[in-house]
């Protein structure tokens, strides 16, 4: 495919019927406008904060009270505060529907199949209110939960949400120290978990676990039975009950929604903990409903009665982003458990048999798919599928490549980016214009996204940091234990003044896009210049031989040389021939710049639980230093690999 041409067209049809377009036209009649494109829309959208953030309110029909103020001190990122009067429940708008048609379906890898109603996941979330209730809990207490991505889930989160507790997950995998390390800080009424779980084929046992931190939380345990035996986990766990038993007592009835502030705390979030311990980050009910209403109704384009699927754990936040498809009428299609069990078919199989019609996953597992010589193309029939979203890492250009060449040439592909700490997207995909590889369509409507130099200018045709230059409503309320707000202060505001400084490398390109090139705190500076080290991944992770690879900047000489950790496929060996193809590889496709000092073959490459390579983390262990919290890594022993390499010290 070449570059000079887009991979992806929306067709007239598609664009002037879809809701964003609706959108467009029903803002230019209400407000007196002209807009005729995305770029028109995304330029009015920040100019006039007030109208189009009502304008979405209005046009996504989200029930509550809005009223007259949407926005206060509108010029000032702490202080802003939007729809400072209204008063909405953020489990009203998710509960939209009624009826025996499917809210939920769920996978748990090949051992389980589940499909709730709209009017089995109500009267079970009224069930569990009134269990909540009987239990004390109430406004503003904290609900916590190591759970898989199963319908009971979301169940006990719409919940928590009906009554204004707060909720806060993780998933299973967790350690014990991990989920205290977490949870033990918001200090919760209730510690929700499941009885086991699947993982590639095996059954993941959790009593000790269980007992442990229910212990240590001192609070009640609710059992959710899935894999294992809950009876034993319950026996096991002190002050426990199984789900049936905590439900028994109670009757459904129509759910009661409390009417609570704009501003009410619905989530607690954690940043991942590979610095220290997890940042525990507060985020409102009114800002992350309308937020992700937007960006499923208009940048998805998600209509009532549609699949939508993505594939996360409960402790990464595109679990929340998921949940909101909801107030989009749509349908949610769960999976819990390894996407390579019992092979690398599963996903798309799941999508072939319900018809997704978006298909969310991570760049690591488009990645993945592309190395296992799959290509659902010509083995699924995926002609449902309309729109397919990647985050988690930057998606490469080959990676783009590979999903129209080996998925379906004739999907928008969205790349996507944002964070936990918005719980949503700063720039993501939108359905009137087209996509170029290698590039993120845009940033989202209302956020005033842009990229700064390092003396704060705004830059063209050169990287620089992502930032967003006026407050907008998903911003978190504060970080929990931060009464002063200093954390939340240091956090993004630091950098530029009254600017939030999202920490990314980030470049915008000719076609009003952008590139992410990685995480700015981990970018490489030899000489003084600047490289993304997403721009050595694109270039190596192509080769056959490469499964996987880490860089980092080493201290060196007074300056940083640039270091290559990479994982080789079983059959492949770091000969000189490899370093010579990998270096090559990485001049003639990046710059001389871009070229290893070294280039060292590791047995592992420690990761996040949401699959997200640690640079930062290595980088530490190659210096000497600590690394604080090895328990937020999925394979924190890899860490070990990296600690007093001869080859760094020579």
């Amino acid at each position: 495919m070449q570059d000079d041409r887009p991979l992806w067209t929306p067709s007239e049809q598609s664009r002037s019927t879809s809701p964003m377009h609706v959108f467009m036209e029903a803002c230019n009649e209400r407000f007196g406008l002209a807009l005729s494109d995305f770029p028109s829309l995304h330029a009015w959208s920040i100019a006039d904060r007030e109208s189009f953030w009502a304008a979405v309110w209005d046009f996504c029909g989200i029930k509550g009270y809005r009223g007259e103020r949407t926005l206060v001190h509108g010029d000032d990122m702490l202080e802003a505060r939007f729809f400072p009067d209204a008063e909405l429940n953020f489990a009203e708008n998710l509960l939209i529907r009624s009826g025996d048609s499917d809210a939920l379906i769920f996978r748990g890898e090949d051992k389980v199949r589940d499909r709730w109603s709209w009017d089995r996941l109500t009267e079970t979330v009224s069930k569990l209110q009134q269990a909540y209730r009987a239990l004390g809990i109430g406004k503003g207490d904290r609900i916590a939960a190591m759970m898989p991505n199963m319908p009971e889930t979301i169940a006990c989160m719409l919940a928590a949400a009906s009554i204004g507790a707060i909720w806060s997950s993780c998933s299973p995998d967790f350690g014990e120290q991990g989920v205290m390390d977490r949870v033990g800080q918001i200090e919760p009424k209730l510690f929700i978990a499941c009885s086991g779980y699947w993982y590639n084929g095996k059954l993941q046992d959790v009593t000790e676990k269980v007992s442990a931190v229910s212990r240590r939380l001192g609070v009640p345990a609710l059992i959710v039975p899935y894999a294992g035996d809950a009876d034993a986990v319950v026996k096991a766990t002190a002050n426990a009950r199984t789900l049936e038993d905590f439900l028994t007592p109670f009757e459904a009835k129509p759910v009661e929604y409390a009417a609570l502030p704009f501003s009410h705390p619905l989530y607690i979030l954690f940043s991942s903990g590979t610095t220290g311990v997890p940042k525990c980050i507060v985020h409102s009910a009114g800002g992350t409903l309308l937020q992700l209403v937007k960006e499923h109704r208009l940048h998805c384009g998600v209509r009532p009665g549609e699949k939508v699927f993505y594939f996360t754990t409960c402790g990464w936040m595109m679990w929340n982003w998921l949940v909101n498809g909801l107030a989009a009428g749509a349908t949610l299609c769960l999976y819990d458990g390894s996407p390579f069990a019992p092979d690398g078919n599963v996903l798309f199989d799941y999508a072939r048999d319900e018809k997704f019609a978006v298909f969310g996953t991570s760049a690591k597992y488009i990645d993945a798919v592309r190395k296992s010589g799959l290509t659902p193309a010509t083995s699924h029939d995926l002609s449902s599928l309309r729109l397919m979203t990647s985050t988690g890492s930057p998606l490469s250009p080959e990676g783009f490549t590979f999903v129209y060449e080996g998925i379906k040439g004739d999907v928008q592909l969205a790349s996507i980016s944002g964070g936990t700490d918005i719980v949503s997207c700063f720039v993501l995909g939108n359905p009137l214009q087209p996509v170029w590889r290698g590039e993120i369509q845009g940033p989202g409507l209302g956020l005033a996204v842009d990229v700064w130099s390092e003396d704060g200018r705004p830059v063209r045709g050169e990287k620089g940091e992502l930032v967003c230059t006026k407050a907008f409503p998903s911003m978190p309320i504060m970080f929990w234990n931060d009464p002063d707000r200093a954390k939340y202060r240091a956090a993004y505001f630091e950098r530029f003044d009254n600017i939030w400084c999202h920490g990314d490398f980030a470049e915008w390109t000719e076609h009003g896009g952008l590139v992410i090139h990685g995480r700015s705190d981990a970018t490489l500076n030899p000489g003084g210049v600047r490289i993304g080290t997403a721009e050595i991944y694109n270039q190596i992770e192509q080769m056959e031989e490469v499964a996987e690879a880490l860089c980092i900047g080493q201290d060196w000489e007074d300056d940083v040389r640039v270091v290559l950790f990479v994982r080789l496929v079983p059959t492949a060996e770091l000969t000189d021939d490899l370093v010579k193809a990998i270096k090559t590889r990485i001049r003639t496709g990046a710059t001389p710049r871009h070229v290893p000092a070294k280039i060292i073959a590791v047995r592992d490459i420690p990761r996040t639980k949401s699959g997200k390579i640690v640079e930062l983390a290595v980088r530490d262990m190659v210096h000497g230093r600590p690394v604080r919290n090895k328990e937020a890594l999925a394979n924190p022993e890899a860490l070990d690999l990296f600690a007093g390499l001869a080859e760094l010290r020579e």
